[in-house]
């Protein structure tokens, strides 16, 4: 989960630490991570550099330590990379690039390497926000700005417009098939300002996050002119909410939700167990829970404290019994944890394990036992390793990690062996 604002614009689910490794610091590390200990490689996007860079991470099996392959970074294949996604198969990495209006396909390698393949163009402009389907035939793309109309140039930062919802096909081979279309236009409208979206683990339904606010950070992209909301747009913060089928997409009765008087809904997240979304406010530093029913429609189920403007969001199941949802709070620097034992959320701790100022969070894919933010303005990247009884966390050996400078957003694909994934 992730949100986009700015300073205009959150773009993504900042005082970071910077990180500083001395040269015997270094070679341990390069040791803890060789590869007969790499359990998944981590992709990170970054927007200092001109086109974009993606730095890839071997994962240590044992200590979660982060150790950079021979080859990164790779460009991005365009500016101010924002967002990306790993395929379920772990064949393919997605990268948006937010001032090209593209998205770039990658190949990922047997040894984590990155293969630009394609690069296709969003009908919109400014895209924000990626999500893939858990049976990797479907991505989904948030644009800032909708089309004025089918065809038409985009609405602007100079005149603010809804964002749009665009729906591809992956075929086998991981390439982007034509954007599902509603009559003459390729892309299904949301709401002003929309940040962030999730799509439940069953693929059945698809939701938006629409700030209906600008909200100011440091983080990127960053313009001279503040848009100011149009007259046509609600004066809170609203949750678009689609059914989805293998051929068409189509809003669920009564979407948008609304997230309440002042809200300003940032970054948002799927329960596993298909029955709720869990939507942070960076507006009012609240957490959401909404329960799903069975047409897709949202019902307020609790309303908890976070951080001071959170964004970013992961849901990690141990066990039956073992549930957490993990926030960042972009302007305190911290994470918050959750225990989701008892079907919402309850506060059980605050940390800032392995991370000054976070964006985006995850966990490593294959042990569920590592934690990783990018912290934008720090440049550097958080790991955190998780007590699985208590959910609670402590610092990564040699965290925080260096990377390209202004991390936007992390992915992360399983090593297998070094055969399950890529070409």
């Amino acid at each position: 989960m992730r949100a986009g604002f700015r300073h205009t614009k959150l773009k993504q689910w900042g005082g970071r630490l910077l990180a500083v490794a001395s040269t015997a610091g270094l070679s341990l590390l390069m040791l803890s991570c060789g590869a007969s200990n790499t359990v998944d490689y981590l992709y990170v996007t970054s927007n200092l550099q001109n086109p974009g860079q993606i730095n890839v991470y071997q994962v240590d099996s044992e200590s979660g330590a982060l150790h950079q392959i021979p080859d990164s970074p790779y460009p991005s294949g365009g500016r101010n990379p924002v967002y990306e996604v790993a395929s379920p198969n772990g064949k393919n990495l997605y990268v948006v690039n937010h001032d090209d209006n593209t998205i770039v396909q990658f190949a990922i390698g047997t040894d984590g390497k990155l293969y630009p393949l394609t690069t296709t163009n969003t009908p919109g402009t400014e895209p924000v926000a990626l999500a893939i389907n858990s049976a990797g035939t479907a991505l989904y793309v948030l644009d800032y700005y909708e089309p004025a109309a089918p065809g038409q140039p985009s609405f602007t930062d100079l005149n603010p417009g809804p964002g749009a919802l665009i729906v591809y096909p992956i075929n086998t081979d991981g390439t982007l098939g034509t954007a599902l279309s509603v009559g003459a236009a390729n892309y299904f409208s949301v709401q002003c300002f929309p940040t962030n979206l999730t799509i439940t683990p069953n693929g059945n339904f698809v939701y938006v996050t629409n700030t209906k606010a600008v909200i100011v950070t440091t983080s990127p992209p960053v313009t001279g002119t503040v848009p100011v909301l149009p007259a046509s747009c609600p004066a809170y913060g609203t949750i678009s909410a689609f059914s989805v089928s293998s051929s068409a997409v189509t809003p669920v009765a009564g979407s948008p939700f609304t997230a309440g008087t002042g809200s300003g809904p940032t970054g948002i997240v799927a329960d596993p167990g298909n029955g709720s979304i869990y939507v942070t406010d960076g507006l009012l530093n609240q957490l959401y829970t909404f329960s799903i029913q069975s047409s897709g429609a949202l019902s307020l189920a609790s309303t908890v404290g976070t951080g001071t403007m959170p964004m970013g969001g992961t849901v990690i199941t141990n066990s039956a019994s073992s549930k957490y949802l993990y926030l960042t709070n972009y302007k305190d620097g911290s994470l918050s944890i959750y225990s989701l034992s008892l079907g919402v959320p309850s506060l059980i701790a605050t940390s800032n394990a392995g991370s000054s100022g976070p964006l985006c969070i995850l966990a490593d894919p294959d042990t569920l036992r590592f934690l990783y933010t990018s912290d934008y303005i720090g440049g550097s990247i958080g790991g955190a390793e998780l007590n699985p009884s208590t959910g609670t966390l402590i610092t990564n050996q040699g965290a925080p990690y260096v990377s390209s400078g202004q991390p936007t957003c992390v992915a992360a694909v399983t090593h297998a062996g070094g055969n399950k994934n890529g070409v």
